[in-house]
């Protein structure tokens, strides 16, 4: 009689969830949710520009006086700055400040990386811009340098700084291990022309995620206000980020790539064997956006409109599925174990490749019910196909 008390209780309890929910977002409008949408886009955006800023101090320290243990703190505040970086990719795809034609993502996160258009690899001592004086480093030299004869010829962002933090990654167990003195005039060749790049890739990194936090600002004629004043097609931006994060970036061009070809250089992060926590990254990004719910670096939330709660006033039994999808998706992302770049390897019942896979399969699934959400709001055919 107790267990069937506890069952009725529960189908109870699930039964008024299920009618309160709706009624609970009864009042939110499309508006509302393009508004909190824009909080947190602003939020996650400045979060990323001050733990970016945070690196900095600890690039610049360490180019003052190379040591091992300036290098080490220097990787550690790149890692913690990827924390809240990763998080923000989900405002792209819609051409929004980010990556519309004249948008710097390229030169923020663009991978993978021909780590030779930059410096040294091995077999090749000489190559790179790092090593040739002819080519000057500043930065306007180093944006018209970025995708250069080829999507791979990186010279900025955030990869372009993790190989320089970490060189190539020679190592199955581990990152990659440059060392110190590639940074000490006398110890290596060019050690300033590498110390000049890094100063100054870095000034760029954050002067262009300064740029993009800027047109989410409150106030201002900036993209921000013609957002929120969207309606539906602002809507559909916001759904399409999240969509093709889900299916044909993340999903797609970061996992099933790299589960084919089996190939280190297919990972995201491949110098600092960080790929596994990038995935994670853009999951909680994901929940973020569909949650309305964001908590910054202050420990502070910021919880609102949603489009969990927009799409339950149509439809209340997919927004709570989209809400399981992520759920489950970031606790099997969470299971991938570092390195990356070891997980893919193997046949197709090797544990790393069923791990991985199984993230794939989960991302798949959210990704179809986006797709019937947006319907449920009168948006037709949501994409989320990569680019």
């Amino acid at each position: 009689m107790k267990r069937l008390n506890q069952i009725l209780c529960g189908a109870i309890a699930a039964g008024f969830f299920a009618t309160a929910l709706p009624s609970q977002a009864a009042d939110i409008t499309t508006r509302a949710v393009l508004e909190q949408y824009s909080s947190i886009v602003h939020a996650s955006y400045s979060d990323s520009v001050a733990s970016a800023r945070d690196m900095q101090k600890s690039i610049d320290a360490f180019l003052a006086a190379p040591s091992q243990a300036g290098l080490e703190d220097a990787r550690k505040a790149w890692l913690a700055a990827r924390e809240f970086y990763l998080p923000t990719e989900v405002y792209r795809f819609y051409s929004g400040p980010i990556d519309d034609a004249q948008g710097p993502e390229p030169r923020i996160n663009a991978w993978p990386i021909d780590e030779g258009y930059i410096d040294f690899v091995k077999g090749k001592t000489k190559s790179g811009f790092v090593n040739n004086p002819k080519i000057a480093i500043t930065k306007e030299k180093l944006k018209s340098l970025n995708e250069r004869g080829g999507e791979e010829n990186i010279s900025t962002g955030w990869h372009a700084i993790e190989f320089l933090l970490w060189g190539q990654d020679q190592n199955a167990n581990g990152p990659g291990d440059r060392q110190f003195t590639d940074f000490v005039d006398g110890k290596a060749p060019n050690a300033d022309r590498r110390r000049q790049y890094m100063k100054i890739v870095t000034e760029l990194l954050i002067e262009d995620l300064e740029s993009v936090t800027q047109q989410w600002q409150a106030s201002g004629n900036n993209f921000r206000k013609q957002f929120v004043a969207g309606d539906k097609a602002s809507l559909k931006k916001a759904l399409t980020g999240l969509g093709v994060l889900t299916r044909g970036e993340l999903a797609g061009e970061r996992m099933e790539v790299a589960m084919d070809t089996q190939n280190q250089e297919d990972e995201h992060s491949c110098f600092a064997d960080n790929t596994h926590r990038d995935i994670i990254g853009d999951v909680i990004g994901m929940q973020n956006v569909w949650e309305g719910r964001y908590t910054g670096r202050d420990g502070k939330t910021l919880e609102g409109a949603s489009l969990k709660a927009l799409v339950a006033q149509k439809n209340p039994a997919i927004a709570e599925t989209i809400s399981t999808d992520i759920a489950n998706t970031l606790k099997l992302s969470k299971e991938i174990q570092a390195p990356f770049d070891q997980e893919i390897i193997g046949k197709k019942d090797a544990p790393g490749r069923k791990r991985v896979q199984a993230v794939i399969d989960a991302l798949k699934k959210q990704g179809k019910n986006l797709v019937i959400a947006a319907e449920s709001l009168g948006i037709k055919r949501l994409s989320t196909k990569a680019p």
